[in-house]
C-alpha cells in the first residue's frame, strides 16, 4: 500500500528539501516544523513513518517519539540528529525509535531507511501486481502492459499501484488524495481526475480503470 510520511524538522529549508526528495520517490509527505505541530498531526493522521529531528523547539523530539510509543502506534520512527554518538543512538532507540540516522546523511540512505520502515509498518506487498496483461513491480518501480513498458510519472505510478492493491475495491478520490498525495494537494481541484485521465490514456485499450457506480475508481 502507499506510504505516507511525516517529516518533523525545525529547519524549514532542510525539511522542504527532504519532503521534495521523498515526493520525487512517489511518497506522500506532510511537514511539521516543531514538536507541537507534530503531535497535532499524528493525533489525527495514521502515518506509516515519521522522520523525526530529535532537537526540536517547544516539544522535544524525544517526547514526540515517547508519545507514539505510549500509544502503541504502528507508525515507525526514523530519528535524525546532529549528534551521532553511540550513547545518543542507544537512548533514541530506548525511547522507541525504530531507526537512527545522523546528520549530515546521504539522501539515498534516508530513502532506503524510510522504505524499509514502511514495509514493517504495512502488510507485505506482492512482489508484482498483475491484472490481465498489466504488470506492476513496486520494487523495481516499473509497469508494463503486454510487451509495452509504461512511462509513468511518480504520481501516475502511485495511483496505479494503489488501485491494483485495492484488489477490485472502489477507491474514492478522497482516499487517493489522502494516501497518494499529501497536505499540499488541494481537495477542490481536479488533480485526481486529471491523473486518472492520463493513466487511462497511457494504459490504452481495452480500458482497465473504470469509474465505479458508487463513486471512485477501480481496476
Amino acid at each position: 500500500m502507499r506510504v505516507r510520511v511525516l517529516v518533523v524538522e525545525d529547519h524549514r529549508r532542510l525539511a522542504e528539501t527532504i519532503a521534495s526528495g521523498l515526493r520525487q520517490e512517489g511518497i506522500a509527505v506532510d511537514l511539521a516544523l516543531d514538536g507541537v505541530e507534530a503531535l497535532t498531526r499524528i493525533a489525527v493522521i495514521d502515518y506509516d513513518v515519521v522522520v523525526l529531528d530529535r532537537d526540536l523547539p517547544g516539544v522535544h523530539g524525544d517526547q514526540v517519539c515517547r508519545t507514539l510509543t505510549d500509544r502503541r502506534s504502528p507508525t515507525r520512527v526514523l530519528m535524525l540528529t546532529a549528534s551521532d554518538t553511540i550513547r545518543d543512538r542507544v537512548s533514541g532507540l530506548e525511547l522507541g525509535a525504530d531507526d537512527y540516522l545522523g546528520k549530515p546523511f546521504d539522501f539515498s540512505e534516508l530513502v532506503a531507511r524510510v522504505r524499509a520502515l514502511a514495509r514493517r509498518a504495512t502488510p507485505p506487498l506482492p512482489s508484482v501486481y498483475c491484472r490481465d496483461d498489466l504488470s506492476l513491480d513496486p520494487g523495481r518501480r516499473t509497469a508494463s502492459r503486454g510487451q509495452r513498458r509504461l512511462e509513468l510519472s511518480p504520481k501516475e505510478f502511485a495511483v496505479l499501484e494503489y488501485l491494483l492493491a485495492a484488489d477490485g475495491r472502489a477507491v474514492s478520490a478522497e482516499e487517493l488524495l489522502e494516501r497518494v498525495w499529501d497536505e499540499a494537494a488541494n481537495p477542490f481541484t481536479t488533480t485526481v481526475k486529471t491523473t486518472i485521465a492520463r493513466l487511462r490514456s497511457k494504459l490504452g485499450e481495452p480500458a482497465l480503470i473504470e469509474t465505479a457506480r458508487e463513486g471512485g475508481y477501480r481496476i
